[in-house]
């Protein structure tokens, strides 16, 4: 997941109405074809609502 940066995924999250789902993140990422690796990350996510894209971005900085 090295190649795999903060404004890469919010490219693929551009729409998204926050408060947002894990789900939420990965069905409109999804819709902007973004790839496994993207999707796969987002499902790694705690199942809890995000507020803000900047909350999501930390969120999955502490994943990596």
């Amino acid at each position: 997941m090295a190649t795999t940066n903060p404004i890469q995924i919010q490219k693929y999250l551009k729409g998204v109405t926050y408060p947002a789902s894990r789900d939420d993140l990965i069905s409109q990422a999804e819709k902007q074809g973004a790839d496994d690796e993207i999707l796969e990350l987002l499902a790694r996510l705690d199942d809890q609502e995000h507020e803000t894209p900047a909350e999501v971005s930390k969120a999955i900085g502490k994943l990596k």
